[in-house]
């Protein structure tokens, strides 16, 4: 573990004029502008990045949030300073916050580097800040912990408990269909959302808060406290009185917490909660930023002997809080231990063994969590495919798909883009079937920056007609939120020539989960002839989108940037 620095944050990372002492005489001088003097600018420096926006309603009550943080800095001695990142809102941003996660990453990075600070607490919450956060943690050589804001509480509707966003697709569903009015819609849509904080299910964000705890990169207890309670706060003010301890020790950093044993317990508990299919995008990509080489293939291999046992909406029925009034992370941590490496260590800096240990034994009363010898789903609740259809890999969440669709083979019907869905699906003369295979392209990485529409909906005309669901493929992404019997991430994607771009109406495509295969049933020498008529898409002309797609690495590899 490296030892603190002997000199002051606030006379380190100097500002550059060709006279060092000149930088720290100017910074000082500013500083006292705001109220700082000489003690307070020699204690411990916690920089605290903050992603408020009124563009992320997930993140309204984080104003509190960061006061806990500030106050626990100064209760132990500290001096809290806080800064602004990108903040990521997944429903107001266009077209994706998957295209501006490393945008965050590399801005959240910098900071750290730039801006004098012995250690750093990273405040998120929302799908993609977080993901973004762990990148630019795993990039930084100071000690960092991560504190998130926490799911919101459920609503109700005639009766109904409901929270976003996994019944917000449902309902949507049943408009779809035409079982709700609009009035009936409205009513739902008013209480789907009924509180700042993420969504209430195990989507992506709570997916990504567990697997930060079960990194270590969080102080325990903290993945699940709902954002409006005041453990959510308690929690808050912990962090920031860990975060002066590790000032004060010089560490542990990001890279010593990060290894190959934390990697390998965050896939175990992915499996066991059967969480957001974009956690394997992500883990992969902050893997890579800490050294470690995680593959695509090693979700199957290591969650292989892992079972479901998160009663949490998509694949279950219950909500974030349930789980966490059974305990949390550290309650399922408890029952998983015989699965588990006891011996990586966190920002707590307790060996993950001691902590299980100081845990409480699961009581029958903790429903939300299943014991492992009463699992609420088999092992593989989310499953990697490989075939002619997804040479590098794709993905489905096998927990939550239709049995009868986990072996099947139909026509392709195919969209070219997420633009053209809603005018193709909805059309009243299309001519589709329940057997169809829904085929979604120019949606990846650089198409499209991986947008979150590979659960394409329901052709209205079969949405009518009861059909609620059917196999769906693409290279985009979906929603943690999702549920349904949809094949994403295939690699290579279209727009580097993969075989998805080969695909046209009518070939037949074979999905079989239990062998693990995505297949495009045509033979060679006619994909070849189509080959040599492909034409990749254009670039974008400017900026980021043009950057980000000469040099977004594919999916099966974290689409992180190449040159991170």
């Amino acid at each position: 573990m490296p030892a603190r620095p002997t000199e002051s944050a606030i006379d380190r990372s100097r500002t550059s004029y060709g006279d060092d002492g000149f930088s720290t005489y100017l910074r000082r001088a500013f500083l006292a502008s705001s109220g700082y003097d000489d003690e307070a600018l020699d204690r411990p420096i916690i920089g605290i990045a903050v992603t408020k926006s009124d563009y992320n309603t997930c993140h309204r009550d984080m104003p509190a949030l960061l006061e806990a943080v500030r106050r626990g800095v100064l209760e132990a001695g500290g001096l809290p300073m806080d800064f602004p990142t990108i903040s990521l809102g997944e429903i107001l941003t266009s077209p994706t916050t998957m295209l501006f996660r490393n945008l965050l990453a590399m801005d959240t990075e910098e900071m750290i580097r730039a801006l004098p600070m012995d250690a750093a607490v990273l405040l998120g919450g929302c799908d993609k800040t977080v993901p973004a956060q762990l990148m630019a943690a795993a990039s930084s050589d100071k000690p960092v912990l991560l504190e998130v804001v926490g799911p919101m509480m459920t609503g109700s509707w005639q009766g109904e408990r409901l929270g976003a966003c996994t019944d917000c697709r449902r309902f949507w569903g049943r408009h779809r269909g035409g079982e709700l009015d609009e009035s009936e819609i409205t009513g739902v849509r008013n209480e789907l959302v009924s509180t700042a904080g993420t969504c209430a299910v195990m989507g992506t964000a709570s997916t990504m808060a567990c697997l930060t705890e079960t990194l270590g990169m969080m102080l325990p207890g903290g993945a699940t406290p709902p954002a409006a309670t005041g453990a959510r706060l308690r929690h808050g003010a912990e962090t920031g009185r860990r975060a002066v301890e590790l000032a004060r020790s010089g560490g542990p950093v990001p890279r010593e917490i990060l290894t190959p044993a934390a990697f390998r317990n965050a896939v175990r508990v992915l499996s066991a909660m059967s969480g957001s299919t974009n956690a394997l995008v992500h883990l992969i990509a902050v893997a890579r930023r800490a050294g470690v080489d995680l593959t695509l293939k090693d979700f199957d291999v290591i969650g292989a002997d892992v079972p479901f046992l998160v009663d949490c909406k998509p694949a279950g029925s219950g909500y974030l809080e349930d789980f966490h009034r059974s305990g949390g992370l550290p309650a399922l941590l408890k029952v998983l231990e015989p699965l588990l490496e006891r011996e990586t260590v966190g920002v707590s800096g307790k060996p993950l063994g001691s902590l299980i240990d100081e845990s409480p034994a699961r009581e029958d009363w903790q429903t939300t969590i299943r014991p492992l010898e009463d699992p609420l789903g088999a092992a593989g609740s989310l499953a990697v495919l490989q075939g002619t259809l997804a040479p590098r890999g794709a993905v489905i969440k096998s927990a939550a798909a239709s049995p009868h669709l986990m072996n099947h083979t139909g026509p392709a019907l195919v969209i070219d883009s997420a633009q053209d869905a809603q005018r193709i699906l909805d059309d009243p003369d299309l001519d589709v079937t329940p057997d169809h295979v829904l085929v979604l392209r120019n949606a990846g990485p650089i198409a499209a920056g991986m947008p979150e529409a590979g659960a394409l909906p329901i052709p209205a005309k079969l949405a009518q007609a009861g059909i609620r669901d059917m196999v769906r493929v693409s290279d985009a992404r979906m929603s943690g939120t999702s549920y349904g019997t949809v094949v994403l991430h295939c690699d290579p994607e279209s727009a580097a020539g993969g075989p998805i771009a080969l695909v046209r109406d009518g070939d037949l495509i074979r999905l079989d989960v239990a062998a693990r295969r995505l297949d495009l049933l045509v033979d060679e020498d006619e994909l070849e002839r189509r080959r040599a008529d492909f034409v990749p898409p254009e670039l974008p002309a400017r900026g980021w989108r043009r950057l980000y797609a000469q040099t977004v690495l594919p999916a099966s590899e974290g689409a992180d940037l190449s040159f991170l």
